[in-house]
């Protein structure tokens, strides 16, 4: 037994001191980065995406009973692994990303599956870099994802995502980024050009390469940013086509996807306001018009935006306020759907305080949607427009490595 004892003693002393070190498979160098995200919630009214951490617009039907539930949700922790790789040829350099959380689903369906979240793939690219180019081939984020609201809670679903005029998504494909003047000017001018695949919600299988987004022209925007020191300026533009029509017949039924967004930040000591505008049309796969996808050749427009504004005492209290809408097209909604979501309203307000790399955070987020349905009030469509309300108060912790 004491034998036994020993050689345990020895294999987790050699173990701790082999784990210290990450070799790469070449010559780059990795920098390991993420962060632990718990946020302890209490609610008032079930939410989409979800409750907790990714809880976005208030989900009909309502409460009736009045009844608050709480929980405690870890789904935001994040690894990031960052590759800085060799120069591969002259002037040209090599690097990559691969990012993941925890908003894969649950594993199973047990009591026991909620403490079991599971992981999904975030981002995953490499970057050839050559001066001020930077092409990019794997899954990234569009240009179109641009300001992000500061929040300690909302961090993968940010505030007004798919809900309040937070608009953009991550796609496999090309990017590009390129530096039109030199670095020591005043006001850097970036463009941004992006070529990836297609998305929506059929016909065919979504998963497989197989669906409506697969079948038209793909995406692609345009950006130009504006990067001052203290201020920055985009401007974005998107165009897709989809094509509606099973893949296995020659008829066409096409759908196209156009937005156009604008977006701001201007930061000062510790005074922080952005926010952005967006509006287009058929762009639920970039969750646009409250994240609703038609299966018809039927328009849907819709436009949005937010804006957050903020101020950190000393470089540890911080106050913010948020305040995000989504309009979508009525008459273009009720032809579409059942019970569209025609408005919403975001209201979101946190005080924050950082002690090093932890930051502790108090939010109250409160939803406001209208949403239509049959019914006769409208005397011009026979529709009935419901609002339906909910809040949410949250305790989070954020550690960042």
């Amino acid at each position: 037994m004491k034998r036994l004892i020993t050689l345990f003693a020895v294999v987790l002393f050699t173990t701790g001191l082999t784990a210290q070190n990450v070799v790469p498979g070449g010559k780059e160098t990795i920098k390991i980065k993420g962060f632990v995200g718990a946020t302890m919630f209490l609610q008032d009214q079930s939410f989409k995406f979800g409750n907790g951490q990714n809880a976005e617009w208030a989900n009909p039907p309502a409460h009736t009973d009045n009844k608050w539930f709480h929980g405690f949700d870890v789904r935001n922790t994040r690894l990031t692994l960052v590759f800085n790789g060799p120069e591969i040829t002259k002037g040209w350099k090599l690097g990559g990303v691969i990012e993941m959380d925890f908003f894969g689903g649950e594993l199973g369906s047990s009591v026991f599956a909620a403490q079991m979240p599971m992981p999904r793939l975030r981002l995953a690219y490499a970057d050839f870099v050559h001066n001020n180019l930077r092409i990019r081939m794997g899954q990234a984020w569009t240009p179109m994802f641009g300001n992000v609201p500061v929040s300690v809670s909302h961090i993968a679903f940010p505030l007004g995502y798919g809900s309040a005029g937070f608009v953009g998504w991550r796609f496999p494909g090309i990017y590009l980024y390129w530096g039109l003047n030199s670095k020591e000017s005043a006001v850097n001018i970036r463009m941004d050009a992006a070529l990836f695949t297609g998305s929506w919600n059929g016909p065919g299988n979504n998963n497989n390469f197989l669906n409506a987004g697969n079948f038209g022209t793909p995406q692609m925007e345009v950006k130009f940013n504006f990067i001052a020191k203290s201020w920055t300026v985009y401007v974005v533009g998107h165009y897709d086509q989809k094509n509606l029509a099973p893949v296995n017949t020659t008829y066409e039924s096409k759908l196209t996807g156009t937005a156009f967004e604008l977006g701001a930040k201007f930061h000062s000591g510790g005074f922080l306001a952005q926010g952005n505008f967006y509006t287009g049309k058929n762009i639920g796969q970039q969750f646009g018009a409250i994240t609703q996808v038609q299966d018809t050749s039927l328009d849907l427009h819709s436009m949005g935006g937010w804006v957050q504004i903020g101020y950190v005492f000393n470089k540890k209290l911080g106050v913010y306020g948020f305040l995000g809408g989504e309009n979508v097209n009525h008459d273009d909604a009720v032809a579409l759907f059942t019970s569209p979501r025609t408005k919403h309203l975001l209201y979101n307000f946190m005080v924050d305080y950082k002690l090093g790399a932890v930051t502790l955070g108090v939010e109250w987020l409160h939803s406001n949607l209208t949403y239509a349905t049959k019914g006769g009030a409208r005397a011009d469509d026979g529709y009935n427009d419901n609002t339906l309300g909910g809040n949410q108060f949250s305790l989070s912790c954020l550690y960042k490595f």
